[in-house]
């Protein structure tokens, strides 16, 4: 690891408009700077600063300080939102990790993390060694000929889905962005992420109320049970009426360069008996546009059959 400057701002307006690398839980900034991937001069430990609370009198605040397993287990927290967080990582890095930084981890590419490999996103215009390479992990929604990396954060999706947003402060004052805008594919510029711009800081995360999102919840595919990313997942939220799709919200993960929302699966569930027949017609959308590589083409099915999986498990009993 590089020397670095520790900082710890007093207030959010001393943390704004700085050239330093914000330090909140550290479970992914750390990693990346022992790895030579991140080099920052000046890291600001922001910890101190009050981001913190959950209020869900009307739909679902969260300061960017609160803790993945506080959020987790607080009874007002939508199931699909507290399943994500609980399937995200160890208990361990659940205690530290931020909702804030969560939000902002980076992809877990291996080309990424080794700085002895080319890779545009950590050096643009180097090349990206996935897309002929080893990409079992690697995204087939959203990719470009620059970046095939996928989104590393579970609740991400959750949030994505429920149509969340986030608070941002900045040197220039407030503003809120949808997190569907928030987050960029990677087109000819994968090393722009997000919309995060120089010198702003998350303060908050906004989810709208929906109050049949307390019929909701999020499934995960991995290698193994614990403390793996995503191969593919879902979350979905579903208003089920006379035993008919109301409306619903379809997101997935572990399978696009963001967390990807299926706006397309989500208009063919509405008005269609809640049958795993019409799950499996809705689900079919996922993939349309999907782009396999060598070895991931098994997530052209793996993901509709998740997407099955989650709907038939969250409407259990109002079939």
């Amino acid at each position: 690891m590089r020397p670095f400057e520790l900082t710890a701002p007093a207030t959010v307006a001393d943390a704004l408009g700085t050239s330093g690398t914000f330090l909140a839980g550290g479970t992914t900034l750390v990693d990346l700077m022992k790895l030579d991937v991140l080099t920052p001069r000046q890291v600001l430990d922001i910890n101190g600063l009050p981001l913190r609370g959950i209020d869900t009198g009307d739909g679902l605040r969260i300061g960017a300080l609160e803790r993945m397993a506080d959020i987790a287990a607080h009874p007002g927290v939508y199931p699909a939102i507290s399943r994500a967080l609980l399937l995200s990582a160890s208990q361990q890095l659940r205690n530290m990790a931020s909702i804030g930084g969560n939000l902002m981890q980076r992809t877990r590419c291996t080309y990424f993390r080794d700085v002895s490999t080319p890779c545009n996103r950590r050096d643009p215009g180097s090349g990206c060694p996935a897309i002929t390479g080893a990409n079992r992990m690697h995204a087939v929604l959203g990719t470009s000929e620059a970046c095939v990396a996928t989104h590393a954060s579970d609740v991400a999706v959750a949030l994505v889905a429920l149509d969340a947003s986030v608070r941002l402060a900045g040197p220039g004052g407030e503003r809120v962005v949808a997190l569907t805008d928030f987050y960029r594919t990677p087109g000819d510029t994968p090393q722009a992420e997000h919309d995060l711009r120089p010198g702003e800081l998350i303060t908050e995360v906004v989810v709208p109320r929906l109050d049949w999102a307390a019929r909701s919840t999020y499934v995960k595919v991995r290698d193994r049970q614990s403390y793996e990313f995503a191969l593919c997942s879902a979350a979905v939220a579903v208003d089920v009426r006379d035993g008919v799709v109301a409306d619903a919200r379809v997101a997935a993960g572990g399978v696009a360069t963001v967390p990807w929302r299926l706006t397309a699966v989500e208009a063919a569930l509405r008005g269609k008996p809640a049958t795993e027949e019409s799950f499996t017609a809705a689900a079919a959308l996922a993939v349309e546009g999907a782009k396999p590589l060598a070895d991931n083409a098994f997530k052209l099915s793996l993901l509709p059959r998740t997407i099955v999986r989650a709907l038939l498990e969250v409407t259990e009993g109002s079939r």
